[in-house]
């Protein structure tokens, strides 16, 4: 088949909108050819299990999954009982942009709290947390935080020790979605157990496909103490449609990603590219930077007819088009030469 799309091409849409990284593509070669068990029962699969405990801690375990908003309905399942409850950030992307399936296809209810950055704390938490033993209420028994946020913005280790210590007081459990794990990692030169097991998170949402894999996630129960029997994943994949059944290939991604330091060596460009591009536009008349820079994520206001005009050579996304926020994503991938580019067609168009 010829290629049907300019390769050339770069826009600041999403990091979703970048290819494969060539090492995961040769993971893939790597793992080709040959029979391997299915449904999870082969090398690799085998090969993920000691690499995850090795970024957090013995006892964790992956269950790789197709992806993102799937790990997510499985974490959060895997934590509640059929009458449990959600709290989460009013901007979560399992409130926002995952179209109803935690409450849905997981049969979950999402108690949504108002945050200007993000980012949850033990106080707004505590606006959803309550009810508990009333039959008329859903129970709040799980809190969602997202690192990093879907405003860019990052949790440090204390402040995520904080709602997990909160949150377990009231017999609550704590769900980490990872979908930008690594960015998070190369923000604040942390391990990953740093920020999650080693803060008292009990599952986590590993992202892969964000950083240069192709459909490859994982839900990884961090907390030893929760067993098999309890967190049923080994049933509740199969029922979520979520079980790979040439699985080898979804865990070689992983692989190639958290074996070694590809994982970060990608987040850390994706993040170094925000920051000039961050440092291009703040510089600009007419830009407002309206979140910290945390990752590899810039939100900024600007005016709805200089973004249009924008948009007809790079590709990228209102936030809140009522403010005239837009969102600019940078990816494993994105060149200096890109950056600067997109600088400069921002300012000529300002002019």
């Amino acid at each position: 088949m010829s290629t049907l799309h300019d390769r050339g091409r770069r826009g600041f849409a999403s990091d979703n909108y970048a290819g494969l990284h060539p090492e995961v593509l040769e993971a893939l070669a790597d793992a080709n050819g040959g029979h391997e068990i299915a449904y999870g029962e082969d090398h690799y699969t085998e090969r993920l299990q000691a690499v995850v405990a090795e970024h957090f801690g013995a006892g964790a375990t992956a269950w790789p999954v197709f992806n993102g908003t799937g790990a997510n309905v499985l974490a959060l399942q895997s934590l509640l009982p059929r009458w449990g409850a959600v709290v989460c950030a009013e901007t979560a992307h399992i409130n926002t942009d995952e179209n109803a399936a935690p409450e849905r296809v997981g049969g979950l209810k999402l108690l949504t709290v108002q945050t200007p950055d993000g980012k949850l704390t033990p106080e707004l938490i505590d606006q959803q947390a309550w009810g508990f033993g009333d039959e008329h209420r859903a129970q709040p028994l799980a809190v969602s935080i997202t690192q990093t946020t879907e405003l860019g913005t990052c949790y440090t280790p204390d402040e995520v020790r904080a709602i997990t210590d909160h949150a377990h007081s009231l017999g609550m459990r704590v769900h980490l979605d990872g979908a930008r794990i690594s960015n998070a990692a190369a923000t604040l030169g942390t391990s990953l157990a740093a920020f999650t097991s080693e803060a008292g998170v009990d599952v986590v949402s590993l992202g892969g496909t964000k950083n240069g894999a192709l459909a490859a996630e994982a839900v990884v129960v961090v907390n030893p103490e929760i067993t098999a029997e309890q967190h049923g994943l080994v049933f509740l994949r199969k029922l979520n449609m979520q079980l790979a059944s040439k699985m080898r290939f979804v865990s070689a991604q992983l692989l190639a990603l958290y074996e070694h330091d590809l994982w970060l060596r990608s987040a850390s460009h994706a993040n170094a590219m925000a920051q000039r591009l961050a440092a291009g536009v703040g510089s600009v008349d007419g830009v407002k930077i309206t979140q910290a820079v945390q990752s590899n994520a810039v939100f900024a206001i600007l005016d709805r007819d200089v973004a249009e005009a924008l948009r007809e050579r790079f590709r990228f996304y209102d936030w809140n088009p009522a403010t005239g926020e837009v969102r600019w994503m940078c990816s494993w991938d994105t060149a200096e030469a890109d950056v600067d580019a997109f600088v400069a067609e921002l300012r000529r168009l300002i002019g």
